[in-house]
């Protein structure tokens, strides 16, 4: 380790935890009831569909009126975001968000609910999503002075929240009605909102340009394309979603269920989960100096996500491949965040953010439309055993990119700034 890397590495160790900062309490608390809206999100609404007779044909609808708007809006998001602060685009999202809930539930309760009326809500939703999103990467610098530990922590949330929101909509369901379900998934967007709602004081780096949207889209995709590394991943990235995350979900989650029965798979999703909250502490601790290189690596174990259902294996060693590979997946989240919100300056942050998502999104549906014909054509295994194959050899596509392997960790992570940008410091 050279002398400039020891300089870095202790100016590190000695920042103060986010814990201490009440500006990231804030955000983490709001952060994590949205994530748990978003995890009871998907159960409730399948339950009201099926409920209301229009059958798995009408789930896929309304995932599809929520989704598209998420991917045709969320470069705008970051546009909006940049433009108006990320602070209120989110707050004015949750809102949105919060009053689509509460429509639906009262749909629900008062039984005049149409398909149509559900698919209109939830594109609201989604639409709000997209303007949500793209902030969530340029308030972490802003609310943390300790990047990599602030993403580690929310990515030990989200992993939480995936665990604990299908499981209480499901309660919820149960015990109560689906239109409860939906005033709780409210409820917490208006938490989500609460908790935002103070950032606005925070400092910022707004774009006060007199540019026509176009203008300051085409900023975000310049400041995108002129880093190699960044966009070198997304296009990996894309590839990796079109063939790996695509098919490894429905079709590993049918052979899991064949393979171990719908208790057995329940648990080895449980196990997944685990492993991804084990990531997220893993990057509250090690500090690569390259992170790309030590996120891109971990993510070698994600290929066993698809590998074991593919070859049969026993429920043990299914189970334990799902907790290293999701260790391996919220690793690699930790680093990438860290690395984006920690080079890219945070004037143009929310912008490059939402270009991020896009890429890795689009082509996700894609692929899970595309693998149930391709299982109905050479077999749900054979399609698996090609997404590990695929998962190892974008992994190692990218780090063949030069750029991706000189990335080292900023400097400015020991200020919590992008480069060349100095930020009022996250209050103790």
């Amino acid at each position: 380790m050279t002398t400039n890397d020891t300089t870095v590495q202790r100016e590190q160790d000695s920042l103060p935890s986010p814990w201490r900062s009440s500006r990231f309490r804030l955000f983490f608390t709001a952060r994590s009831t949205s994530l748990l809206a978003d995890g009871m999100l998907m159960v409730s609404l399948t339950t009201a569909v099926l409920g209301a007779g229009y059958g798995a044909a009408g789930v896929g609808y309304a995932l599809a009126a929520w989704m598209a708007p998420i991917v045709l809006l969320v470069l705008f998001g970051g546009v909006f975001a940049d433009r108006f602060t990320p602070q209120v685009m989110m707050v004015g999202a949750d809102v949105v968000r919060m009053v689509a809930m509460l429509a639906l539930a009262a749909l629900l309760a008062f039984g005049d609910m149409r398909l149509w009326h559900m698919m209109a809500l939830l594109a609201l939703s989604g639409a709000a999503t997209a303007m949500f999103q793209p902030g969530l990467a340029s308030l972490v610098p802003r609310v943390a002075e300790d990047i990599q530990r602030a993403n580690a922590l929310l990515r030990v949330s989200e992993s939480i929240c995936t665990l604990v929101g299908p499981g209480l909509s499901g309660l919820l369901v149960a015990y109560w009605d689906v239109a409860g379900s939906f005033l709780v998934i409210a409820a917490a967007y208006a938490c989500s909102a609460l908790g935002l709602a103070p950032l606005r004081k925070l400092g910022t780096a707004r774009d006060e340009s007199d540019d026509p949207i176009w203008q300051r889209l085409a900023t975000g995709w310049h400041e995108f394309r002129s880093r190699s590394w960044l966009w070198g991943v997304i296009a990996v990235w894309s590839v990796y979603g079109l063939f790996v995350f695509g098919p490894a979900l429905p079709l590993g989650a049918a052979l899991l269920t064949e393979q171990h029965g719908a208790s057995g798979y329940g648990w080895i999703a449980s196990a997944d989960g685990a492993g991804t909250i084990l990531g997220g502490l893993l990057g509250l601790r090690v500090r690569p100096r390259r992170p790309l290189v030590a996120g891109a690596c971990a993510m070698f174990f994600f290929s066993l996500n698809p590998l074991a259902p593919a070859l049969g294996w026993s429920f043990t060693l299914t189970a334990l491949t799902g907790v290293v590979a999701g260790c391996g997946f919220a690793f690699w989240g930790v680093m990438w965040a860290t690395s984006v919100q920690s080079h890219i300056p945070l004037a143009v942050l929310s912008r490059v953010s939402a270009y991020d998502v896009a890429g890795s999104i689009m082509v996700i549906p894609l692929g899970r439309a595309l693998s149930g014909p391709a299982a109905d054509s050479v077999g749900a295994d054979r399609v698996l055993l090609f997404s590990s194959v695929m998962g190892l050899v974008c992994i190692a596509v990218m780090l063949s990119v030069p750029a991706v392997r000189a990335l080292r960790r900023a400097p400015s992570d020991a200020s919590g700034t992008g480069p060349g940008e100095r930020v009022p410091a996250a209050d103790g």
